[in-house]
Order: structure tokens, then sequence, then C-alpha cells
């Protein structure tokens, strides 16, 4: 692929002359060999070469950096985690207060790092609101999501609750009900950051052969198309990108597939007519998430819904189907009912993973000199640059605040991590947990829906959710 511009908004706001960095031509031998320039990868470089500027790192990328999911998210930076439930078990409260501190420092770490770096990359920390809105039930959601959140030890000042005009002051969406704002949360173009992050590792040393595949790792010895790198420690930053590559650990994670639109930049009278004047992410409170923030040039960027491919095939679409373009339409006009007419210039796709154990982990093997992080289920941006620190803090052996956390793993990784289901079954469940989480959304977005409907699909749609790590 040589027109990167084609790949989403975020690329297309990059300097369109985009050339690829040289590709790996022989056999190299090297301190670190990290598999893919992604935000995972190219964190866990910049946080070794901080700490240890003369280890030699090489980073094999099979396109460019920031190619993958870093370069063609929903652009959120969160100082939060998925799975915190499971995560935060057994922990005393003073623990769990230690990890918040941890997770909820991710945005002010990002703001330091880019800052001192000087990467542009439009960051504005605005905080999200999680709204009810459209339909009654939604606010039952909210006030759950809040009790929860304060149940793990994060105050008013982390999640607080919002008034239905509350919530307006910050986006106004069809049918408010009312909202949580969170504050630990800033919206960036994270092209800009991935191709930052890459110009900024490289010129501290680390090499990025990029146009290079890595199809296994063993033995400390990584197989690419275009030669072998041998390395004391191995790091794969695949995440949704595991299948392509043959190792007995690709089954743990899944990839789902993000779509998501970009609207011309709007007028100030239609900013004003749904909000964002603060420039907040939003997300509703349906099972089926959708979410939006204005970006640093006035468009409306909106996401929904995710999918997942047969035998955890990798998407090659950039761009949405004509059925997924008409589906994004459908919802983000039922949430902005006047920008009815706008225009859309971009559309796209993106690959997220999805660890069967539904949290984040780092795993360091020394046996085997393996190091792994991921398991962020669509909360990457800003969770893997918390996972890379603890990565790089391993790696170099350190006794740190991060190696003490609960996402932490020194055993082989076939110990902790957990494999999908073998297909049909995968594929399947998944097809019949969506079906019914879209049954939920079109009965309760139905003000016809008689009780026992709605009740019916509540009751289906709560026995599904914990299988998708809800």
């Amino acid at each position: 692929m040589n027109n990167y511009s084609d790949v989403s908004f975020w690329f297309d706001s990059l300097d369109k002359n985009i050339q690829a960095r040289p590709s790996l031509t022989d056999d190299i031998e090297v301190d670190v060999a990290i598999i893919g320039a992604g935000f995972t990868g190219l964190w866990t470089a910049y946080y070794l070469k901080q700490q240890k500027p003369d280890l030699s790192i090489a980073i094999i990328e099979s396109e460019i950096a920031g190619f993958g999911a870093s370069g063609r998210n929903g652009g959120w930076l969160k100082g939060s985690i998925e799975g915190e439930s499971q995560m935060y078990a057994g922990l005393s409260l003073e623990q769990r207060q230690q990890v918040i501190q941890q997770v909820t420092g991710i945005v002010e770490e990002v703001k330091t790092v880019t800052q001192r770096e000087n990467i542009d990359c439009d960051l504005h920390h605005g905080g999200v609101v999680y709204s009810a809105a459209r339909y009654q039930e939604q606010l039952k959601r909210v006030d759950d999501s809040l009790s929860y959140f304060h149940g793990l030890g994060y105050t008013d000042d982390d999640y607080h609750r919002l008034t239905a005009a509350e919530t307006k002051q910050y986006v106004n969406v069809r049918g408010c009900l009312g909202g949580i704002f969170i504050k630990h949360v800033a919206t960036i173009n994270p092209a800009k950051l991935a191709r930052g992050l890459s110009d900024t590792v490289e010129a501290l040393g680390v090499t990025i052969y990029e146009k290079t595949k890595a199809h296994s790792f063993n033995n400390r010895v990584v197989v690419t198309d275009n030669g072998q790198i041998k390395a004391n420690i191995i790091v794969p930053a695949v995440e949704g990108y595991w299948s392509g590559i043959n190792s007995d650990l690709k089954n743990h994670t899944i990839p789902i597939i993000s779509n998501l639109v970009a609207t011309t930049p709007l007028t100030e009278e239609q900013w004003q007519e749904i909000g964002f004047d603060k420039r907040p992410a939003f997300r509703d409170s349906s099972r089926l998430h959708s979410y939006a923030h204005r970006s640093a040039d006035n468009r409306l960027i909106f996401g929904a819904r995710g999918s997942y491919l047969f035998n955890s095939k990798i998407r090659q679409q950039h761009t949405l189907s004509p059925d997924e373009y008409a589906f994004h339409m459908k919802f983000m006009l039922d949430f902005f009912p006047s920008l009815e007419g706008v225009e859309i210039t971009h559309n796209w796709s993106g690959t997220l993973g999805m660890s069967r154990r539904y949290s984040p982990h780092v795993i360091y093997d020394p046996k085997s000199g393996l190091a792994l992080a991921g398991g962020y289920s669509g909360a990457g941006v800003g969770a893997s640059n918390l996972l890379a620190r603890t990565t790089a803090d391993l790696i170099l052996q350190k006794d740190s605040d991060l190696t003490t956390m609960p996402w932490v793993f020194n055993q082989s990784p076939n110990s902790v991590l957990k494999r999908w289901e073998p297909e049909p079954i995968r594929w399947l469940g998944y097809k019949t947990i969506r079906s019914v989480f879209s049954w939920e959304e079109n009965v309760d977005n139905n003000p016809d829906s008689p009780r026992w409907k709605k009740k019916t699909a509540h009751t289906a749609a709560k026995i599904l959710a914990p299988l998708l790590g809800y």
C-alpha cells in the first residue's frame, strides 16, 4: 500500500507524501526486538531508551508506523482500563487506590511526553460524558455505572453524576436524561501521535523496519519475510493482529472491527445545536456503544458498534460497506437529528484486539525472553502507555510501583492467557451476543414496545453480557 491517506481521516490529516522506512534486508542481532510499530511497541521502545539509552532495539512493522489500530481508532486517550472488576478483585482499598493512581495518571503522562518531545497530536483534555438519552432504560445504566466505579474506589472527582440540564451543557444528544462526567479522558489525533512517537524513538537510536512482516518467533528469534532478528528479548506488540503470526499464543486475542465516520467541518450554528463547546468525548449508555467527539478542525467524529470476521480474519478493506455506512448514519442522526444532510467526508474501519481474559496483561518470561502487553479491549490508546511503561520496567528488572500492579505476570504466557473457543463456536457466539444486544437496543428505542418484550430483551442481554466482558 502506498496511498496512506486512505487509511483513515487521521492519516489523511498527515503529510500526503508519507514514505515507508526501509525494510529489513538481512539477518541482524539486537537486545530487544519489537513486533509492531503501534502504540504498545513504540511506547515500550521509548521508555526502554529513556532508562537505558545503550540498548539496541529494532521494531518491525508490516506496513508503516501507526497503520493498524493505533492510526484508525476513535481518538480517545482514556485514563482507564477495561476489566476493572476482574483486575481489582481481591485487592484491599489501599491497593485499589494505588492502581487507580496509576490508571488515572495516563493522560497527564502522555501530555508530559508529547510536550517534552514536541509531538503535536491535537491533544485536548476535555473529559468524557457518558449520557443517558433516547430511551429511559439508559438512566438506570448510568446510575449503575456510577455505583460500580465508586464501588471500585473512584471518587466524585473522578466520576460524577450530571443532571439532564448539566449533560446538555456538554453534549445536546436527543432525549437527554442525564449522564456521568469523567475527567480522565482526552481526545487526540492518534495517527499524529503514532507518527510522532515513531520519529521520536528513531531519534533516540531505535531502528524501525517498515514493510517487514513477522511470520513467527521462537527461541529468541523473529522470522520475517526479509530476514531474521536474533534478540535477547522479543516483544510481540500486535494486539488485534495475532492471527497473522504463526504462534501458539495467537488464539488468546481475536480481532474486532470498529467503524467510524467523520463529517465535514461543522458551522458554529451546528455546534451550538449539538453542543461539544468544551470538546468533551461522548458515549451513550447502550450495550452497543456509540461514541463521538469534536476534532481539532471542528468535525464530528462518530463511531458505533463492532464486528468480527470468521476465523479471526483481518479485515483488509479500510472503508465501510454501504450497509455499514447506512447503519452509522442512522445512529448518528438518531443522536443528533439536526445533522440531517451533513456531508460525510471520511469513513474507515480499524482492528482492535479482544483478549479472552477481558482484562489487560503485562507478561514477562525471562526464561523464554518474551514480554507481552495487551488485552486492551478498545481502550488501548491510553492503556498502551501505562502497560508499555510496565513492560519496560520488567525488561530492565526494575523494582517499581508499576511492577507490583495486578496486570503483571512473571511467568509463561501460556499459563496466563486464556484461549478463545474454536471456530465456529466463537463466531456464532459473537454473532448471537451482538444480535441480542441489537434487539435490546431496538426494543428500548421503540416507545411502543410492550413491557414484556423489554423485560425479555434485558434478561437475555444481561445473561450474555459477561461473555463479552461487560
